[in-house]
């Protein structure tokens, strides 16, 4: 079975065929090949192995109950999960049940004095207002952008591997990195080069 992309016809994965009307080893399948890559992508977001864990197993649960509405666009199903994570972390972020905290150890040496109250109080404090710059940045970004530079430097993603999750070519997303990095330096007042 073949589906128009736009850009010619490419064939679907016969085991995707079968994973969409039901069959579990088909998803199984699915399942093996992207783990790794949803875990990644979840654990760059939310920095607790835990919680990214919970969130991929989450991400494929949802994968399961909607497989059978998936539609073949020639892309790999990367796009398509990666899109279920994004959405399961946002929920998250906005349950406010992810805290973000700075680890102090809880027993200095008590021959080294350590940072204060204060000085503690102010790098979060930094680290809070920098979060806030980043994000509102991002959000100049046009849509496919932003989406690109979260995968490549919050995700820590590599060209290839965002190329693959965006269902774009590497050349794509070096042209999208490069544009949106260009607009975010001219919006934070740099020389454009």
């Amino acid at each position: 079975m073949s589906l128009q992309t736009g850009r010619g016809t490419t064939p679907e994965p016969a085991w995707l065929a079968r994973a969409r009307t039901g069959d579990r080893e088909a998803f199984a399948h699915l399942y093996r090949e992207h783990y790794a890559f949803v875990y990644r992508y979840l654990l760059c977001r939310t920095r607790d192995r835990h919680l990214a864990e919970d969130l991929t197993q989450e991400v494929f649960a949802r994968a399961l109950r909607g497989i059978g509405g998936f539609a073949w666009r020639g892309t790999d199903p990367a796009a398509w999960l990666t899109t279920i994570a994004r959405n399961l972390h946002l929920d998250e972020v906005g349950r406010s049940r992810t805290r973000w905290e700075t680890l102090v150890p809880e027993f200095g040496d008590p021959e080294q004095p350590g940072p204060g109250t204060e000085s503690l109080v102010l790098r979060e404090l930094d680290a809070v207002e920098a979060g806030e710059t980043v994000r509102r940045a991002l959000r100049t970004l046009a849509p496919p952008q932003r989406h690109c530079v979260e995968l490549r430097f919050l995700g820590g993603l590599s060209a290839e591997e965002t190329a693959h999750a965006m269902g774009r070519t590497v050349g794509a997303v070096k042209a999208l990195t490069h544009r949106a990095m260009h607009k975010l330096r001219w919006a934070a007042g740099a020389v454009p080069s």
